[in-house]
């Protein structure tokens, strides 16, 4: 299944998407690994060999997107699975009174456009392609993987522009899996609770610690590794569609 599957992975160059990329050209998957041009993306790719090119994507560009799209049908022939890992966020009040500063709306905008619309620029892009592959056996043309996080319903302090743009990754799950069901693309919707990510091992030492030690069991914080391991789950196990899987450690972040 996988040594005959083409795969394009957004955020490929670090974190979660570098993870994935790494666990499905394993794998024996083709991967389009998407990142910035400032990224690390093309150095990845050599490391990872012949199996995974890079394509220069910021997700809000559909000029860029398109042309990683392209890139996996010219490459590889097809796409048979898209993993959007591509992210960002920003830590402020809606208005902070210490400093008398509301919210940048700027900053705001920004976040939702890369984690909502970004991520609905590289799905509805990818599902065209995905579309005219021949179904297998279960009718199944391809496989959309999004990415969430926790916060879309346990928003902490200061998140409330990450919080909303991953509750529009939430709420986007099911009828998008809906639009797409009638040419057998399924949707599913990964929501990390703290993981080891570039943006989370930017706090010193002793609040990762501190972290780690609120998740449940096990009790630390999740590898980039074990996300991947989750989308690989997904890609085989052809009745999860529409859902969202949180994957925290039974992790209830209060405020």
């Amino acid at each position: 299944m996988w040594k005959k599957s083409v795969s394009l992975v957004t955020g490929g160059a670090s974190g979660l998407g570098r993870a994935t990329v790494e666990r499905l050209s394993k794998l024996g998957s083709q991967v389009v690994l998407c990142d910035l041009p400032t990224s690390q993306g093309e150095k990845v790719a050599k490391e990872l060999g012949d199996s995974v090119v890079f394509s220069p994507t910021d997700v809000t560009s559909e000029q860029d997107v398109k042309a990683a799209v392209d890139l996996a049908k010219s490459k590889f022939g097809r796409l048979d699975l898209t993993v959007n890992c591509a992210g960002t966020a920003v830590a402020f009040k809606t208005y902070n009174f210490n400093k008398n500063a509301a919210h940048k709306l700027e900053d705001f905008t920004r976040v939702l456009m890369i984690n909502t619309v970004g991520t609905f620029n590289v799905a509805r892009l990818s599902a065209g392609l995905m579309g005219v592959n021949e179904p297998n056996a279960d009718g199944q043309r391809g496989v959309i993987i999004n990415t969430a996080s926790v916060a879309a319903y346990e928003g902490q302090i200061g998140q409330v522009a990450y919080a909303a743009s991953k509750g529009g990754v939430v709420s986007m799950t099911l009828p998008m899996a809906r639009d797409l069901s009638t040419q057998g693309i399924r949707v599913v919707t990964i929501a990390p609770g703290l993981f080891k990510t570039p943006m989370l091992m930017q706090l010193p030492e002793k609040v990762l610690t501190f972290l780690a030690k609120t998740v449940p069991f096990p009790q630390r914080l999740g590898n980039p590794e074990d996300y991947a391991q989750l989308v690989q789950s997904i890609y085989e196990n052809p009745l999860l569609n529409g859902e969202v899987i949180r994957i925290d450690g039974a992790l209830r972040m209060m405020p």
